[in-house]
């Protein structure tokens, strides 16, 4: 019998925030809110009880920033269902300490199980078919996945093991800046969240491969090339020599549980 559930609530960074899924508002809606609404729906169906939702993620978050400022809030909203997804901002880093962060991963994800919560995860997709720039920081990937792999194992959380599938990084389902999916993406892995915790209705489609790519020509690769460093990857990277992030001085979008909209 599927386990209904009242109440869940995200942590993280910029991925469960929702960027780059625009909601039509001016926000953002993202894999979290999508797996959300897939929850809320199977259970409206059998009479089940109202899901509410909290999303305390916040861009430029580390791991460690999301154990200090997120944990205890989410833990305090009493969730019987939570998402715990962080590190892609401490592979970005200078210094990369997997065991902190591994650390770190498994403290939530103990901390929320304990509390008599579901908590799930995802691996990363490996970055370097996304962005041949990130080739460097592969190592640093595949080590962050099985720091990941081996805290969910001990904590008891469930694993949806994103990195190991392909398709997770076909660049179509990537957003122009190459560091969050698109809305396709985002709409991906809420359904592979949904399977994953074996919501009815759902299947392993949310992994078939898109058809193949048009191949560009040489010049137009190197124009986009270009084009991502001027719009992308400079202004990132001044503004972390500067010290700054792009969360400094912002909320979290949904700090307080409200029940899931399913529209009309």
């Amino acid at each position: 019998m599927t386990r209904v559930y009242r109440r869940y609530v995200a942590i993280g960074d910029s991925t469960t925030e929702g960027m780059d899924d625009p909601d039509g508002r001016g926000g953002y809606r993202g894999w979290a809110d999508r797996f959300a609404e897939h929850v809320a729906r199977s259970q409206s169906g059998g009479g089940g009880p109202v899901l509410e939702y909290a999303n305390l993620a916040i861009r430029g978050r580390t791991t460690a920033r999301i154990r200090a400022e997120q944990l205890a809030p989410a833990v305090a909203l009493e969730p019987d269902l939570a998402t715990v997804v962080a590190g892609m901002n401490d592979i970005l880093r200078g210094s990369f300490d997997v065991a902190a962060v591994a650390a770190d991963i498994f403290a939530m994800q103990d901390a929320l199980v304990s509390s008599g919560a579901t908590v799930l995860t995802f691996t990363l997709p490996d970055p370097a078919p996304v962005m041949p720039i990130a080739k460097p920081l592969r190592g640093r990937v595949l080590a962050l996945n099985e720091a990941i792999r081996k805290a969910t194992a001990d904590s008891g959380a469930i694993l949806l093991d994103l990195g190991a599938y392909p398709v997770a990084s076909d660049p179509r389902l990537w957003s122009d800046d190459r560091l969050h999916a698109n809305s396709a993406g985002h709409e991906r892995i809420g359904r592979a969240l949904a399977y994953a915790l074996g919501l009815p209705g759902f299947d392993d489609s949310w992994n078939a491969s898109l058809p193949p790519p048009v191949r560009r020509p040489r010049h137009r690769a190197i124009t986009a090339e270009l084009a991502w460093m001027r719009r992308h990857m400079l202004p990132w990277a001044a503004r972390h020599v500067m010290g700054r992030s792009s969360g400094d001085n912002r909320v979290c979008k949904r700090a307080t549980p409200a029940p899931v909209d399913l529209g009309p």
